[in-house]
């Protein structure tokens, strides 16, 4: 069974310092909010902005450790319940104490059919098995879950608590453009498709009590400005318009970098890129062929070449700092001569013609690839679609794989297999691109799913993660850096390896 996460002495909080000095924050974003909704969106840019003005029952520490936000404690009553006692002094934006009663609100609007504005909450799944929430009193709540879920503190991380009274006042689609959160920072205006402007929220709590300082926010606004060009996004840094960039190009590393006023600030990714390769029909439907295409691509070239060293290259699907990864993966080394070699044996002497294809923006890394498996005899035509034309075309739940090949990625924020090994890889699952179907491979999933024991759990998916990288399905490439252009003027800034930019120790000088 899972030991308690941790526990911690409450705090009367009546009276929280500010961190250090105040000021504006500036972000050059990608993406604006679908919503300011924390319950109906499955969108990780949206999270981002939503996370600054709305806190969890627990978040993520540097290193990707999970530890209580909101609660003082989450612990394991046994392995269907788990009980979280909030924080004392905790309290929303209007100054309203939140309450158990909040919590139990809050996974009632995750779970149930129809209660956010009539429609069920997308992020539904992603509370896995969880029945409801019992009230033991004002600020101590258990979580019910119908089976054994070991990840779920994992999972915890992704959801944030609502109001229950404001909610409900607020009718059908009340929390779409209003915020009335738990966060460091509230909501000022929102200025759809330009804008999302914060000022600091004065009562705050301190947020998690393992993550110091516990304070207000460090600076009295911040705005995620939107800007989703890059070339646009980069010039913004450089002119000290905005103090901080998400998805900073590669290309403009060495230009920032060399720029006296900024630089450039990284995370280690959860995102995996791989190639689905159709193992349903075709000659990808052969083992050996799947291999060549492995022993065909040199994954330094094209990282250190195109990417600008920014990713690590993979020989299974998990990320390197991803829970129970597999320590003893087959290693398909870039090997042209191997890879011709497996093709003859394949009865392709002659080699294979095949179709790449790839959505815009990783055209120029498929040219590449496409290129080093010519030379292996795997002439490979690049060929460019729409994202919802190739996912419908791809990730085809239970039906026939239509295509040969296709450079995708599936992002993984908890580093829990569960999130991306079985979407991608159990048998007719959604992500599941390439068609895999292994059933003793299945059989490992669902049973790791429940493992309440942590070592045993663990050794489950390294070994599934073997057993997959055998198979084959997938030509597995890298899992890339997240890169950030920042202003020298910002402080207290630190990437997460879950994509999130959290601004509460952040200023300005």
């Amino acid at each position: 069974m899972m030991k308690r996460i941790t526990s911690l002495m409450a705090v009367a909080a009546l009276a929280v310092p500010v961190a250090t000095q105040a000021g504006e924050i500036r972000v050059g974003y990608t993406t604006d909010a679908l919503t300011l909704d924390p319950h109906n969106h499955r969108n990780r840019t949206t999270q981002t902005i939503i996370r600054n003005m709305y806190d969890g029952l627990v978040t993520r520490a540097p290193g990707m450790k999970v530890v209580p936000q909101m609660a003082e404690h989450l612990k394991v009553i046994d392995p269907t319940t788990y009980e979280v006692k909030l924080q004392a002094g905790a309290k929303f934006h209007d100054g309203s104490p939140i309450t158990a009663e909040d919590v139990k609100f809050t996974f009632d609007r995750l779970t149930n059919d129809g209660a956010v504005g009539g429609k069920t909450s997308p992020r539904k799944s992603l509370v896995g098995p969880v029945t409801g929430v019992e009230v033991v009193d004002a600020r101590t709540a258990r979580i019910k879950l119908k089976t054994p879920w070991p990840q779920f503190p994992a999972f915890l991380t992704l959801h944030e608590i609502v109001s229950k009274k404001f909610t409900e006042a607020q009718g059908k689609d009340g929390l779409a453009t209003k915020v009335m959160g738990s966060g460091p920072f509230k909501l000022a205006a929102w200025r759809k498709g330009d804008s999302v402007i914060m000022e600091r929220f004065d009562g705050y709590y301190g947020g998690s009590m393992d993550l110091k300082p516990h304070a207000k926010a460090c600076s009295e606004r911040v705005i995620f400005k939107i800007i989703p060009e890059n070339a646009s996004r980069v010039a913004a840094l450089l002119a000290g318009d905005v103090d901080l960039i998400n998805d900073l190009p590669a290309h403009s590393v060495n230009q920032v970098k060399n720029n006296p006023n900024t630089d450039v600030v990284t995370a280690n990714g959860t995102r995996s890129y791989f190639i689905a390769l159709n193992n349903q029909s075709g000659p990808f439907k052969d083992k050996r062929v799947r291999q060549a295409v492995s022993h065909a691509i040199d994954k330094k070239l094209i990282i250190d070449r195109i990417m600008g060293g920014n990713g690590s290259a993979i020989d299974g699907l998990l990320s390197p700092d991803a829970f129970g990864k597999s320590a003893n993966l087959p290693s398909l080394a870039y090997d042209p001569a191997k890879a011709k070699s497996l093709l003859a044996a394949a009865g392709h002497a002659n080699g294979i013609d095949v179709t790449f294809d790839v959505k815009g923006e990783l055209k120029e890394i498929a040219e590449a690839i496409a290129s080093l498996l010519t030379k292996s005899g795997i002439r490979a035509k690049v060929q460019v679609g729409e994202v919802g034309q190739l996912r419908k075309k791809w990730r085809t739940k239970g039906k026939p794989k239509t295509g040969d090949m296709w450079i995708t990625s599936w992002g993984n924020g908890t580093l829990d297999p569960v999130g991306i090994m079985v979407p991608t890889h159990r048998t007719n699952d959604r992500g599941n691109s390439a068609g895999y179907a292994n059933a003793e491979f299945d059989a490992i999933l669902d049973a790791a799913g429940t493992e309440t024991d942590t070592a045993k759990r663990a050794a489950m998916y390294s070994k599934a993660e073997a057993m997959a990288a055998n198979d084959a399905p997938y030509a597995y490439l890298w899992v890339t850096k997240d890169l950030y252009g920042v202003s020298k003027r910002l402080t207290g800034f630190r990437p997460s390896s879950d994509g999130r930019i959290n601004l509460h120790d952040a200023c300005v000088k």
